[in-house]
Order: structure tokens, then C-alpha cells, then sequence
């Protein structure tokens, strides 16, 4: 079974360990490390807020910024693709990739922002009290990662996945209408749902983090899990986004 994030498949993580192993000497300053990939996390973190804060900043002084956030949404996109396949290259694509989401999430959040102000700190904030509330449970072991959690995990998302991508499908071709896009209360239930799935999906990605790190994966394995880990950060925030200003359209 393997994480929901693309950066976490199990074939991934096993080939790479296979390619490893067949060193006959290995130098543990150039294997992967928890402490690694956690300090390479608030380096993407801190360049996606940076140019997040170029396309909010333009939001709100009058220029419409949509061609940058939405070309920042296909390019991480791409750069997500590649990653999957190239994962050696992770060192570059990984922070091109935190450059580029940040100008989509600096736009979407300033849309958010102008419509129910204070909403994106508000968002900031849940996501960062799920991620450590999951990181505590993780680390103390409150929360054990077996293999039936991993299914149960892994075929919620796949549901979720398959949903929005139909959806999405047929809001383009027909009139329809998918319930998650009002404020009803179906509507607010199923993001909450997909928050749930989102914030287990944490959980999958700190335990190949781990075993990456017991396995002595390459170096740049570290900003591969790095990257991951922000993909699944960017998912729950947006998600949040969207519970957020279905509850406050219903005040």
C-alpha cells in the first residue's frame, strides 16, 4: 500500500532503497534523515510564502493577478509530474515547484481574503494546528500507521479523487451542479470529510519519511519527501479555504 501523495509511492521509496543497497560503502552524511527533510520543508515552506506574497500583494493593489496564479498552478503541476518519474532531480524541482505553488496559493488566497476577510488567516491557522496535532500523534506513537490504516486511507482519497475529477467533468460538458459547491450542509459535510482524509494523509507521509530515513535513501530523497509533504500541506489548506467561506456565506 503506499501514500495518496504521488511523492510517497511505495515503488518509489523501494526502488531508490534497492539502488542503495547494492553500495558497498555508504557515507551516512549523504543518506537521508528525518532532521533533513523536516529542515528542507521550511526552506519550500518559506519560498512558497514568498511568492504567495507576490500575488496577494498585486491582488490587492489593483492588479488582477490570474495569469500568474493560475500558470503557478500548471507549472507545480508539471513540476509534480516530473518529480514522480525523476526523483534524483528533486534538488531543483522541488524548489522551482515551492516558487511556483506559491504564486497560485498567494492568488487564491486573495480571492478568499476579499470575500470574507480574515478567512485566509484563519485557514493559515487550522492548517498548521492539524499538522501538529498529527505530527504529535505520529511521534508518540498515538496513532500507529499499519497497514490497514494505509488501505483505509489510500482508498478514501482514491473516492475523493475520483469524485472531483467527475464532477469537474461534468460541470464542463453539462449543467450540472456538484453538491460540494454550495453551502448546503451535504456540502460542508463532505469538505469536512475531505479535510479528515487530507490530515490522515499526514500520517502516510511521515511514516515513508521515516522509513526513507531507516533505509538510507540517496540525499535528495530528503527534498523529495520535502516536496510531498508540502503538496499534502497545500491540499489541507485549500481545502480549509473552502470549509471556511462555506460557513461564513451561511452567516
Amino acid at each position: 500500500m503506499e501514500s495518496k501523495n504521488p511523492f510517497f509511492k511505495t515503488k518509489t521509496f523501494s526502488n531508490t532503497s534497492a539502488a542503495n543497497d547494492n553500495v558497498s560503502v555508504i557515507d551516512y552524511n549523504e543518506t537521508m534523515t528525518v532532521s533533513g527533510t523536516i529542515n528542507k520543508s521550511f526552506i519550500l515552506l518559506m519560498l512558497l510564502v514568498a511568492t504567495a506574497f507576490i500575488t496577494w500583494t498585486l491582488a490587492f493593489n489593483g492588479y488582477n493577478p490570474i495569469v500568474l496564479t493560475i500558470g503557478g498552478a500548471i507549472v507545480g503541476l508539471i513540476l509534480v509530474l516530473i518529480s514522480t518519474f525523476k526523483p534524483h532531480l528533486s534538488t531543483y524541482l522541488a524548489p522551482a515547484y515551492a516558487l511556483f505553488e506559491g504564486l497560485f496559493i498567494g492568488g487564491i488566497s486573495a480571492f478568499f481574503e476579499a470575500s470574507y476577510p480574515g478567512l485566509v488567516s484563519q485557514a493559515v491557522g487550522a492548517t498548521f494546528v492539524t499538522f501538529l496535532v498529527c505530527f504529535g500523534l505520529y511521534k508518540y506513537k498515538i496513532v500507529q500507521v499499519t497497514e490497514k490504516f494505509k488501505s483505509i486511507v489510500i482508498a478514501a482519497t482514491l473516492a475523493i479523487g475520483v469524485y472531483y475529477l467527475v464532477s469537474w467533468l461534468l460541470t464542463m460538458f453539462t449543467s450540472f451542479q456538484p453538491v460540494q459547491y454550495g453551502n448546503s450542509m451535504m456540502s460542508i459535510g463532505i469538505s469536512v470529510f475531505v479535510i479528515v482524509i487530507a490530515a490522515l494523509n499526514l500520517f502516510l507521509d511521515f511514516d515513508q519519511i521515516e522509513k526513507g530515513a531507516q533505509e538510507r535513501m540517496p540525499k535528495y530523497m530528503e527534498w523529495y519527501g520535502a516536496m510531498g509533504l508540502m503538496i499534502t500541506l497545500v491540499w489541507l489548506y485549500i481545502e480549509f479555504l473552502r470549509l471556511l467561506s462555506k460557513l461564513a456565506s451561511r452567516d
